[in-house]
Protein backbone atom coordinates (compact mmCIF):
# COMPACT_ATOMS: atom_id res chain seq x y z
CA UNK A 1 0.00 0.00 0.00
CA UNK A 2 1.57 3.25 -0.80
CA UNK A 3 1.66 6.46 1.11
CA UNK A 4 -1.01 8.32 -0.25
CA UNK A 5 -3.31 5.97 -0.45
CA UNK A 6 -2.67 4.68 3.37
CA UNK A 7 -3.41 8.77 4.00
CA UNK A 8 -6.70 8.69 1.97
CA UNK A 9 -7.67 5.57 4.07
CA UNK A 10 -7.28 7.69 6.87
CA UNK A 11 -9.21 10.60 5.48
CA UNK A 12 -11.94 7.97 4.54
CA UNK A 13 -12.12 6.85 8.60
CA UNK A 14 -12.41 10.32 9.70
CA UNK A 15 -14.57 11.78 6.78
CA UNK A 16 -16.94 8.04 7.08
CA UNK A 17 -16.77 7.78 3.48
CA UNK A 18 -14.67 6.13 0.94
CA UNK A 19 -11.81 8.98 -0.48
CA UNK A 20 -10.48 8.96 -4.56
CA UNK A 21 -7.39 7.70 -5.55
CA UNK A 22 -7.76 8.56 -9.20
CA UNK A 23 -9.23 11.14 -11.30
CA UNK A 24 -9.54 8.67 -14.29
CA UNK A 25 -10.75 5.39 -14.93
CA UNK A 26 -7.81 2.99 -15.44
CA UNK A 27 -9.95 0.03 -17.00
CA UNK A 28 -12.38 -0.54 -19.97
CA UNK A 29 -15.70 -1.04 -19.17
CA UNK A 30 -17.36 -2.44 -22.17
CA UNK A 31 -20.66 -2.19 -23.31
CA UNK A 32 -22.21 -5.11 -22.96
CA UNK A 33 -19.96 -7.25 -20.37
CA UNK A 34 -20.39 -10.44 -19.16
CA UNK A 35 -21.40 -10.95 -15.45
CA UNK A 36 -20.25 -13.87 -14.16
CA UNK A 37 -20.74 -15.24 -10.26
CA UNK A 38 -19.59 -18.44 -9.49
CA UNK A 39 -21.02 -20.32 -6.28
CA UNK A 40 -19.21 -23.90 -5.39
CA UNK A 41 -19.41 -26.22 -2.39
CA UNK A 42 -17.89 -26.05 0.50
CA UNK A 43 -15.40 -28.68 1.14
CA UNK A 44 -14.92 -29.92 -2.52
CA UNK A 45 -12.44 -28.87 -4.67
CA UNK A 46 -13.99 -27.63 -7.75
CA UNK A 47 -17.42 -28.70 -7.48
CA UNK A 48 -19.31 -25.85 -8.71
CA UNK A 49 -23.24 -25.21 -7.03
CA UNK A 50 -24.47 -22.49 -9.40
CA UNK A 51 -23.39 -19.74 -11.51
CA UNK A 52 -25.77 -16.49 -12.26
CA UNK A 53 -24.46 -15.17 -15.43
CA UNK A 54 -25.78 -12.79 -18.33
CA UNK A 55 -24.98 -9.36 -20.20
CA UNK A 56 -27.63 -7.72 -19.28
CA UNK A 57 -28.83 -6.29 -15.78
CA UNK A 58 -32.58 -7.05 -16.02
CA UNK A 59 -31.91 -10.65 -17.56
CA UNK A 60 -29.77 -12.71 -15.51
CA UNK A 61 -29.43 -16.53 -15.94
CA UNK A 62 -29.20 -18.95 -13.49
CA UNK A 63 -27.68 -22.20 -13.58
CA UNK A 64 -27.08 -24.73 -10.65
CA UNK A 65 -26.32 -28.20 -9.87
CA UNK A 66 -28.48 -30.09 -8.05
CA UNK A 67 -25.68 -32.42 -6.50
CA UNK A 68 -22.49 -31.00 -6.92
CA UNK A 69 -21.22 -34.89 -6.09
CA UNK A 70 -22.46 -36.21 -8.81
CA UNK A 71 -20.21 -35.95 -11.91
CA UNK A 72 -22.87 -36.01 -14.53
CA UNK A 73 -24.64 -32.94 -13.34
CA UNK A 74 -21.75 -30.79 -13.40
CA UNK A 75 -20.58 -31.15 -16.82
CA UNK A 76 -24.10 -30.93 -17.46
CA UNK A 77 -23.73 -27.69 -15.36
CA UNK A 78 -20.80 -27.04 -17.58
CA UNK A 79 -22.35 -27.58 -20.59
CA UNK A 80 -24.63 -25.11 -19.92
CA UNK A 81 -22.25 -22.55 -18.79
CA UNK A 82 -20.76 -23.10 -22.07
CA UNK A 83 -23.68 -22.51 -24.16
CA UNK A 84 -23.47 -19.00 -22.36
CA UNK A 85 -20.06 -18.13 -22.07
CA UNK A 86 -19.17 -19.84 -25.79
CA UNK A 87 -22.04 -17.96 -27.35
CA UNK A 88 -21.03 -13.88 -25.91
CA UNK A 89 -17.40 -15.24 -26.32
CA UNK A 90 -18.13 -15.92 -30.40
CA UNK A 91 -20.42 -12.97 -30.93
CA UNK A 92 -17.55 -10.61 -31.70
CA UNK A 93 -15.92 -12.31 -34.42
CA UNK A 94 -18.19 -10.51 -36.87
CA UNK A 95 -16.78 -7.67 -37.23
CA UNK A 96 -12.81 -6.78 -38.08
CA UNK A 97 -10.71 -3.87 -38.13
CA UNK A 98 -7.16 -3.30 -40.26
CA UNK A 99 -4.20 -1.80 -38.15
CA UNK A 100 -0.57 -1.09 -39.18
CA UNK A 101 1.95 -2.84 -38.22
CA UNK A 102 6.02 -2.82 -38.23
CA UNK A 103 5.84 1.27 -38.26
CA UNK A 104 2.42 1.60 -40.74
CA UNK A 105 4.75 -0.77 -43.40
CA UNK A 106 2.18 -3.53 -43.24
CA UNK A 107 -1.50 -3.67 -42.53
CA UNK A 108 -2.94 -6.72 -40.27
CA UNK A 109 -6.32 -7.57 -39.19
CA UNK A 110 -7.34 -8.10 -35.93
CA UNK A 111 -11.31 -8.48 -34.41
CA UNK A 112 -12.63 -5.23 -33.78
CA UNK A 113 -13.85 -5.69 -30.36
CA UNK A 114 -13.26 -8.64 -27.83
CA UNK A 115 -15.11 -9.97 -24.99
CA UNK A 116 -14.89 -8.76 -21.41
CA UNK A 117 -16.09 -11.34 -18.12
CA UNK A 118 -16.65 -9.21 -14.83
CA UNK A 119 -16.41 -11.30 -11.74
CA UNK A 120 -17.38 -9.75 -8.32
CA UNK A 121 -13.61 -10.49 -6.64
CA UNK A 122 -10.28 -12.23 -6.67
CA UNK A 123 -11.73 -15.83 -5.55
CA UNK A 124 -14.11 -15.64 -8.80
CA UNK A 125 -10.84 -15.60 -11.07
CA UNK A 126 -9.75 -18.44 -9.04
CA UNK A 127 -12.99 -20.24 -9.89
CA UNK A 128 -12.32 -19.16 -13.76
CA UNK A 129 -9.29 -20.61 -13.73
CA UNK A 130 -9.57 -23.69 -11.93
CA UNK A 131 -12.83 -24.77 -13.61
CA UNK A 132 -10.74 -23.94 -16.96
CA UNK A 133 -8.39 -26.34 -15.90
CA UNK A 134 -10.63 -29.43 -14.97
CA UNK A 135 -12.87 -29.06 -18.23
CA UNK A 136 -10.03 -28.09 -21.10
CA UNK A 137 -8.94 -31.65 -21.23
CA UNK A 138 -11.98 -33.36 -21.36
CA UNK A 139 -12.72 -35.53 -24.35
CA UNK A 140 -16.65 -35.43 -26.01
CA UNK A 141 -16.01 -39.37 -27.72
CA UNK A 142 -14.72 -42.53 -25.58
CA UNK A 143 -15.44 -42.92 -21.37
CA UNK A 144 -16.38 -40.39 -19.59
CA UNK A 145 -17.70 -38.53 -23.07
CA UNK A 146 -18.45 -34.67 -22.52
CA UNK A 147 -20.54 -32.43 -24.50
CA UNK A 148 -18.23 -30.93 -27.06
CA UNK A 149 -18.67 -27.41 -25.81
CA UNK A 150 -16.92 -28.35 -22.44
CA UNK A 151 -13.34 -28.67 -23.74
CA UNK A 152 -14.34 -24.86 -25.44
CA UNK A 153 -15.72 -23.54 -22.42
CA UNK A 154 -12.58 -24.77 -20.56
CA UNK A 155 -9.90 -23.74 -23.15
CA UNK A 156 -11.72 -20.22 -23.49
CA UNK A 157 -11.86 -19.79 -19.44
CA UNK A 158 -8.02 -20.77 -18.83
CA UNK A 159 -7.36 -18.21 -21.57
CA UNK A 160 -9.29 -15.48 -19.32
CA UNK A 161 -7.91 -16.40 -16.26
CA UNK A 162 -3.98 -16.05 -18.01
CA UNK A 163 -4.96 -12.68 -19.11
CA UNK A 164 -5.93 -11.75 -15.89
CA UNK A 165 -2.61 -11.96 -14.63
CA UNK A 166 -1.28 -9.71 -17.34
CA UNK A 167 -0.98 -6.21 -15.99
CA UNK A 168 -3.93 -4.02 -17.30
CA UNK A 169 -5.46 -6.41 -19.48
CA UNK A 170 -9.06 -5.91 -18.71
CA UNK A 171 -11.14 -9.13 -20.35
CA UNK A 172 -11.63 -10.58 -16.76
CA UNK A 173 -12.16 -7.99 -14.41
CA UNK A 174 -12.98 -7.93 -11.00
CA UNK A 175 -15.16 -5.86 -9.50
CA UNK A 176 -13.48 -5.31 -6.27
CA UNK A 177 -10.14 -4.69 -7.96
CA UNK A 178 -11.46 -1.83 -10.44
CA UNK A 179 -13.27 -0.19 -7.59
CA UNK A 180 -10.30 -0.69 -5.04
CA UNK A 181 -8.17 1.01 -7.70
CA UNK A 182 -10.08 4.15 -7.30
CA UNK A 183 -11.43 4.73 -4.41
CA UNK A 184 -9.48 4.09 -0.32
CA UNK A 185 -12.14 2.71 1.75
CA UNK A 186 -11.57 2.82 5.54
CA UNK A 187 -11.02 -0.71 6.15
CA UNK A 188 -7.96 -3.36 5.23
CA UNK A 189 -7.71 -4.59 1.66
CA UNK A 190 -8.63 -8.17 2.81
CA UNK A 191 -11.96 -6.51 4.17
CA UNK A 192 -12.38 -4.60 0.63
CA UNK A 193 -12.94 -8.14 -1.02
CA UNK A 194 -16.32 -8.33 0.11
CA UNK A 195 -18.06 -6.52 -3.01
CA UNK A 196 -21.43 -5.33 -0.50
CA UNK A 197 -18.95 -3.61 2.09
CA UNK A 198 -16.54 -1.87 -0.43
CA UNK A 199 -19.62 -0.22 -1.87
CA UNK A 200 -20.77 0.81 1.28
CA UNK A 201 -18.03 2.78 1.57
CA UNK A 202 -18.00 4.49 -1.85
CA UNK A 203 -21.90 5.02 -2.36
CA UNK A 204 -23.44 4.50 1.24
CA UNK A 205 -27.06 4.72 1.19
CA UNK A 206 -28.93 8.05 2.06
CA UNK A 207 -28.53 8.65 6.02
CA UNK A 208 -25.65 6.02 6.44
CA UNK A 209 -21.99 6.52 6.99
CA UNK A 210 -19.49 4.22 5.13
CA UNK A 211 -18.38 2.22 7.87
CA UNK A 212 -22.10 1.30 8.98
CA UNK A 213 -23.21 0.84 5.78
CA UNK A 214 -19.98 -1.47 5.26
CA UNK A 215 -20.86 -3.06 8.81
CA UNK A 216 -24.64 -3.63 7.69
CA UNK A 217 -22.59 -5.50 4.29
CA UNK A 218 -21.59 -8.06 6.90
CA UNK A 219 -24.88 -9.77 7.63
CA UNK A 220 -25.67 -13.23 5.32
CA UNK A 221 -28.60 -12.94 5.92
CA UNK A 222 -29.46 -9.47 3.99
CA UNK A 223 -25.78 -9.46 1.64
CA UNK A 224 -24.98 -12.61 1.35
CA UNK A 225 -20.70 -13.60 0.17
CA UNK A 226 -20.49 -12.61 -3.35
CA UNK A 227 -18.84 -16.24 -3.95
CA UNK A 228 -17.45 -18.53 -4.67
CA UNK A 229 -17.88 -19.81 -1.30
CA UNK A 230 -21.78 -19.28 0.50
CA UNK A 231 -22.16 -18.96 3.97
CA UNK A 232 -21.97 -21.33 6.56
CA UNK A 233 -25.03 -21.14 7.89
CA UNK A 234 -26.82 -20.86 4.55
CA UNK A 235 -24.85 -24.31 3.96
CA UNK A 236 -25.83 -25.95 7.33
CA UNK A 237 -29.56 -24.74 7.88
CA UNK A 238 -30.56 -24.75 4.22
CA UNK A 239 -28.59 -26.12 1.81
CA UNK A 240 -27.60 -28.97 2.73
CA UNK A 241 -31.05 -30.59 3.64
CA UNK A 242 -32.19 -29.30 0.18
CA UNK A 243 -29.59 -31.49 -1.73
CA UNK A 244 -30.24 -34.19 0.64
CA UNK A 245 -33.72 -34.49 -0.32
CA UNK A 246 -33.46 -33.95 -4.10
CA UNK A 247 -35.74 -30.66 -3.76
CA UNK A 248 -34.79 -29.45 -7.09
CA UNK A 249 -37.00 -26.11 -7.15
CA UNK A 250 -36.63 -25.06 -3.25
CA UNK A 251 -33.10 -25.42 -3.98
CA UNK A 252 -33.19 -23.26 -7.05
CA UNK A 253 -35.24 -20.63 -5.13
CA UNK A 254 -32.75 -20.89 -2.05
CA UNK A 255 -29.65 -20.29 -4.62
CA UNK A 256 -31.40 -17.53 -6.51
CA UNK A 257 -31.65 -15.48 -2.71
CA UNK A 258 -28.11 -16.45 -2.19
CA UNK A 259 -27.26 -14.69 -6.17
CA UNK A 260 -29.28 -11.93 -6.44
CA UNK A 261 -28.37 -9.56 -4.00
CA UNK A 262 -24.71 -9.33 -5.56
CA UNK A 263 -26.08 -9.46 -8.86
CA UNK A 264 -27.51 -6.18 -8.03
CA UNK A 265 -24.13 -5.07 -6.61
CA UNK A 266 -22.14 -5.67 -9.65
CA UNK A 267 -24.33 -3.38 -12.12
CA UNK A 268 -24.03 -1.23 -9.63
CA UNK A 269 -20.23 -1.16 -9.47
CA UNK A 270 -20.22 -1.13 -13.22
CA UNK A 271 -22.68 2.03 -13.22
CA UNK A 272 -19.74 3.72 -10.74
CA UNK A 273 -17.14 3.19 -12.79
CA UNK A 274 -19.34 3.91 -16.18
CA UNK A 275 -19.41 7.57 -14.31
CA UNK A 276 -15.75 8.30 -14.34
CA UNK A 277 -13.85 9.92 -17.24
CA UNK A 278 -11.56 7.14 -19.23
CA UNK A 279 -8.14 7.50 -18.93
CA UNK A 280 -6.40 8.39 -22.25
CA UNK A 281 -4.03 4.87 -22.34
CA UNK A 282 -7.27 2.82 -21.42
CA UNK A 283 -8.01 2.07 -24.89
CA UNK A 284 -4.64 1.07 -26.26
CA UNK A 285 -4.60 -1.11 -23.25
CA UNK A 286 -8.11 -3.14 -24.87
CA UNK A 287 -6.41 -2.73 -28.14
CA UNK A 288 -3.73 -5.25 -27.24
CA UNK A 289 -6.37 -7.15 -25.50
CA UNK A 290 -8.22 -7.32 -28.82
CA UNK A 291 -4.95 -8.12 -30.09
CA UNK A 292 -5.21 -11.34 -27.68
CA UNK A 293 -8.23 -12.21 -28.13
CA UNK A 294 -7.98 -12.50 -32.24
CA UNK A 295 -4.51 -14.51 -31.47
CA UNK A 296 -6.88 -17.18 -29.41
CA UNK A 297 -9.73 -17.52 -32.23
CA UNK A 298 -6.96 -18.37 -34.77
CA UNK A 299 -5.28 -20.89 -32.44
CA UNK A 300 -8.86 -22.34 -32.15
CA UNK A 301 -9.25 -22.03 -35.82
CA UNK A 302 -6.30 -24.09 -36.61
CA UNK A 303 -6.86 -26.57 -34.76
CA UNK A 304 -4.35 -25.88 -31.50
CA UNK A 305 -4.24 -27.88 -28.25
CA UNK A 306 -5.72 -26.69 -25.36
CA UNK A 307 -2.93 -24.87 -23.36
CA UNK A 308 -0.69 -27.43 -21.16
CA UNK A 309 -1.10 -28.09 -17.76
CA UNK A 310 2.51 -26.07 -17.14
CA UNK A 311 4.37 -24.38 -19.39
CA UNK A 312 8.27 -25.59 -19.90
CA UNK A 313 11.36 -23.70 -18.21
CA UNK A 314 11.21 -21.64 -21.21
CA UNK A 315 7.81 -20.69 -21.93
CA UNK A 316 7.65 -19.87 -18.15
CA UNK A 317 10.39 -17.46 -18.58
CA UNK A 318 9.14 -15.98 -21.60
CA UNK A 319 5.84 -15.22 -19.67
CA UNK A 320 7.65 -13.90 -16.51
CA UNK A 321 9.67 -11.29 -19.24
CA UNK A 322 6.44 -10.56 -20.43
CA UNK A 323 4.63 -9.89 -17.40
CA UNK A 324 7.49 -7.75 -15.77
CA UNK A 325 7.32 -5.40 -19.23
CA UNK A 326 3.23 -5.06 -18.98
CA UNK A 327 3.77 -4.34 -15.42
CA UNK A 328 6.30 -1.50 -15.91
CA UNK A 329 4.36 -0.19 -18.66
CA UNK A 330 1.05 -0.42 -17.06
CA UNK A 331 2.31 1.73 -14.00
CA UNK A 332 4.18 4.42 -16.24
CA UNK A 333 1.04 4.61 -18.23
CA UNK A 334 -1.35 5.21 -15.32
CA UNK A 335 0.58 7.65 -13.94
CA UNK A 336 1.02 9.81 -17.04
CA UNK A 337 -2.95 9.28 -17.22
CA UNK A 338 -3.75 10.93 -13.76
CA UNK A 339 -2.29 13.16 -11.49
CA UNK A 340 -3.09 11.38 -8.47
CA UNK A 341 -1.42 8.16 -9.42
CA UNK A 342 1.58 10.60 -10.84
CA UNK A 343 1.59 12.24 -7.16
CA UNK A 344 3.10 8.85 -5.54
CA UNK A 345 6.60 8.96 -7.81
CA UNK A 346 6.31 12.82 -7.35
CA UNK A 347 6.46 11.77 -3.53
CA UNK A 348 9.00 9.44 -3.49
CA UNK A 349 11.36 11.60 -5.83
CA UNK A 350 11.10 9.88 -8.99
CA UNK A 351 9.20 12.45 -10.75
CA UNK A 352 8.99 16.06 -10.50
CA UNK A 353 6.47 18.90 -11.42
CA UNK A 354 7.19 22.64 -11.85
CA UNK A 355 7.13 25.71 -13.87
CA UNK A 356 9.72 26.45 -16.25
CA UNK A 357 11.55 29.59 -15.30
CA UNK A 358 14.71 29.52 -17.87
CA UNK A 359 14.84 28.58 -21.33
CA UNK A 360 17.56 28.21 -24.28
CA UNK A 361 15.77 26.85 -27.10
CA UNK A 362 18.31 26.94 -29.74
CA UNK A 363 21.55 25.62 -27.34
CA UNK A 364 23.24 23.48 -29.51
CA UNK A 365 26.35 21.44 -28.95
CA UNK A 366 29.27 20.59 -31.41
CA UNK A 367 30.08 21.91 -34.72
CA UNK A 368 29.65 21.52 -38.21
CA UNK A 369 27.47 18.19 -39.29
CA UNK A 370 27.93 16.48 -35.34
CA UNK A 371 26.08 20.09 -34.39
CA UNK A 372 23.22 18.78 -32.60
CA UNK A 373 20.30 20.18 -31.19
CA UNK A 374 20.75 20.42 -27.29
CA UNK A 375 18.35 22.71 -25.40
CA UNK A 376 18.32 23.63 -21.57
CA UNK A 377 15.45 24.62 -19.59
CA UNK A 378 14.96 25.10 -16.20
CA UNK A 379 12.29 23.98 -13.45
CA UNK A 380 11.38 25.19 -10.36
CA UNK A 381 9.52 22.60 -8.18
CA UNK A 382 8.54 22.23 -4.82
CA UNK A 383 9.03 18.09 -5.15
CA UNK A 384 12.00 16.56 -3.36
CA UNK A 385 13.96 15.48 -6.55
CA UNK A 386 16.31 12.50 -5.89
CA UNK A 387 17.19 12.05 -9.47
CA UNK A 388 21.43 12.56 -10.18
CA UNK A 389 22.71 14.01 -12.28
CA UNK A 390 22.53 12.39 -15.84
CA UNK A 391 19.62 10.33 -14.93
CA UNK A 392 17.15 10.13 -18.06
CA UNK A 393 13.88 11.31 -17.60
CA UNK A 394 10.69 11.90 -20.04
CA UNK A 395 8.46 14.96 -20.31
CA UNK A 396 5.06 13.73 -19.80
CA UNK A 397 2.77 16.16 -22.20
CA UNK A 398 6.08 15.49 -24.45
CA UNK A 399 6.49 11.29 -24.75
CA UNK A 400 8.70 11.56 -27.71
CA UNK A 401 10.88 13.58 -25.81
CA UNK A 402 13.67 12.64 -23.65
CA UNK A 403 15.47 14.94 -21.06
CA UNK A 404 18.77 14.15 -18.54
CA UNK A 405 19.52 15.61 -15.35
CA UNK A 406 22.26 18.39 -15.82
CA UNK A 407 21.92 19.37 -12.29
CA UNK A 408 19.58 19.26 -9.25
CA UNK A 409 19.50 21.34 -6.50
CA UNK A 410 16.67 22.47 -3.73
CA UNK A 411 14.03 23.47 -5.88
CA UNK A 412 15.86 23.84 -9.20
CA UNK A 413 16.53 21.58 -11.65
CA UNK A 414 18.63 22.50 -15.03
CA UNK A 415 17.62 19.82 -18.17
CA UNK A 416 19.29 19.24 -21.23
CA UNK A 417 16.19 18.12 -24.14
CA UNK A 418 16.81 15.69 -27.05
CA UNK A 419 14.38 14.01 -29.60
CA UNK A 420 10.78 15.19 -30.53
CA UNK A 421 11.61 18.84 -31.70
CA UNK A 422 12.01 17.81 -35.89
CA UNK A 423 14.66 17.70 -37.57
CA UNK A 424 16.01 20.98 -38.37
CA UNK A 425 18.76 23.05 -36.73
CA UNK A 426 16.54 25.31 -34.60
CA UNK A 427 13.45 23.57 -32.33
CA UNK A 428 9.87 22.92 -33.81
CA UNK A 429 7.23 25.53 -32.38
CA UNK A 430 6.33 24.69 -29.48
CA UNK A 431 8.42 21.33 -28.93
CA UNK A 432 10.38 22.83 -26.34
CA UNK A 433 8.80 24.51 -23.12
CA UNK A 434 8.45 27.84 -22.57
CA UNK A 435 9.13 30.25 -19.64
CA UNK A 436 5.81 30.25 -17.69
CA UNK A 437 4.82 26.45 -18.63
CA UNK A 438 4.14 24.64 -16.21
CA UNK A 439 5.62 20.83 -16.81
CA UNK A 440 5.81 16.66 -15.59
CA UNK A 441 8.77 14.99 -15.97
CA UNK A 442 9.28 11.31 -14.86
CA UNK A 443 12.18 8.81 -14.37
CA UNK A 444 9.46 6.37 -15.09
CA UNK A 445 9.19 5.16 -19.09
CA UNK A 446 6.09 4.06 -21.16
CA UNK A 447 8.18 3.09 -24.33
CA UNK A 448 9.65 -0.01 -26.12
CA UNK A 449 11.04 -2.24 -24.33
CA UNK A 450 13.04 -5.43 -25.93
CA UNK A 451 12.52 -9.05 -25.38
CA UNK A 452 14.75 -10.55 -23.62
CA UNK A 453 16.99 -12.98 -25.33
CA UNK A 454 16.16 -16.73 -24.62
CA UNK A 455 17.22 -20.22 -25.50
CA UNK A 456 14.99 -22.24 -28.37
CA UNK A 457 12.85 -24.89 -26.99
CA UNK A 458 15.14 -27.14 -27.95
CA UNK A 459 18.36 -25.62 -26.32
CA UNK A 460 16.59 -25.46 -22.68
CA UNK A 461 19.63 -26.26 -20.95
CA UNK A 462 19.98 -29.25 -18.80
CA UNK A 463 19.85 -27.06 -15.35
CA UNK A 464 16.18 -26.71 -15.73
CA UNK A 465 15.11 -29.74 -17.51
CA UNK A 466 16.70 -30.34 -20.69
CA UNK A 467 14.77 -30.11 -23.71
CA UNK A 468 10.45 -31.07 -22.95
CA UNK A 469 9.21 -33.34 -24.88
CA UNK A 470 6.52 -31.56 -27.38
CA UNK A 471 3.14 -31.39 -25.72
CA UNK A 472 0.54 -33.77 -27.14
CA UNK A 473 -2.78 -33.83 -24.67
CA UNK A 474 -3.46 -37.43 -23.45
CA UNK A 475 -6.15 -39.17 -21.39
CA UNK A 476 -4.11 -38.83 -18.19
CA UNK A 477 -5.08 -35.39 -18.73
CA UNK A 478 -8.44 -35.54 -18.20
CA UNK A 479 -8.18 -38.35 -15.70
CA UNK A 480 -6.03 -36.03 -13.19
CA UNK A 481 -7.04 -35.37 -10.12
CA UNK A 482 -8.03 -31.81 -9.51
CA UNK A 483 -7.83 -31.35 -5.86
Amino acid sequence: MSVLTSLARAEAVRAGRAQPIATVRHVHLHERPLVLIPLVLAGEANAPLAAMVGDRCDAPRLLIVPQPRNRDQRFAFAESLASVVVSYVDSFVTRVEAVAADRGREIRVRYADAPQILVPNAAGVGFVRLFGRSTRFRRSYGEAAVAPAVPLLGRWLTFFAERAEHPGSCLLLTATGALAMHWASGQSPVEDQNLAALLGWIAPPSGMTGPRAAAAAEDPLTWPPAGPATDPGFDNEILSPLIEAGDVPALEKALATQLEPTWALMWRAVDLLRDLPVGDRVAGRWDADKDAYTAQVEHHSAGGPPQPRRDSAVAAAQRLNRLERAAASYAAQRAFDDPLVFAEYRLAGEAFAGVVTGAEPERTEGAGRSRKLRPHITVATADPVRLPAGAQVVGVGRPGQKATVVAASEGTVLLELSGGMGRGKVPAPGSVPEVGERVRYSSIVDGYQPTAVFPDRQDTPWTHGGPPAQYEPSDSDAREAWS
